[in-house]
């Protein structure tokens, strides 16, 4: 029988981290000499591959500016990083959820758009490093909705598409859940409305963290 695996995207599912996002976003475009975007846009762009990202925020810019951009935010990030400035909360309940899904027998993922580095520091952070078998970011993959993650997460656990979800804030992992065929679990306490995860996909979308154990047993 194939293991059954949740796999999870990291901003805006397990950790509240619009606030850094916004700061490193903002000040790689000042220090480009460019306008910042509004918080709003960078938000719905959480969760892509940083070039992805870029391109959806300067959508006329040329391939080399979106590159440049990619990287002028990761310096930002890592400095911040550095200067402790970094706060980055899991959501309420998200600990307990974590780790009922563990003692349930259920192996746990990360797929985000997150650099190895970055996830790394959100997990070692919370003290959640050993409850995940499985973990892939940007990195290493084509951007969210590309199943690419999902795929390689499955590989590692030893799971099926029929025995495993995703779980996620924005319509990127819905889509990306679909094109991998597994269940697609939406939350509402991320960056994307209920409707956009519902119209991207997700099979249910849940309002608590302490729901998503019952939702995966019904559909295990």
């Amino acid at each position: 029988m194939s293991n059954r695996l949740a796999i999870f995207d990291c901003d805006g599912t397990l950790v509240d981290s619009q606030g850094n996002i916004c700061i490193a976003m903002e000040q790689a475009f000042e220090g480009a000499g460019l306008a910042p975007p509004p918080r709003e846009a960078t938000r719905r762009v959480v969760g892509l591959s940083l070039v992805e990202a870029m391109r959806m925020l300067l959508p006329d810019a040329e391939p080399e500016r979106h590159s440049m951009l990619a990287e002028d935010y990761k310096r930002a990030f890592t400095g911040m990083r550095s200067a402790g400035t970094v706060h980055e909360p899991l959501y309420d309940g998200i600990a307990d959820t974590i780790a009922t899904l563990d003692a349930a027998g259920w192996l746990l993922g990360v797929a985000t758009g997150k650099s190895d580095r970055g996830l790394d520091f959100v997990l070692e952070s919370h003290g959640l490093t050993d409850r995940f078998v499985t973990l892939h970011t940007a990195d290493r993959h084509p951007s969210k909705p590309h199943p690419s993650m999902l795929e390689a997460c499955m590989a590692d656990a030893g799971a099926a598409p029929e025995t495993s979800a995703m779980i996620g804030d924005t319509s990127f992992d819905m889509a990306m859940a679909r094109a991998a065929n597994i269940l697609a679990v939406g939350v509402a306490w991320g960056y994307h409305d209920a409707h956009e995860l519902k119209a991207a996909g997700a099979d249910i979308v849940i309002d608590n963290p302490a729901d998503l154990a019952a939702i995966l047993e019904e559909h295990a």
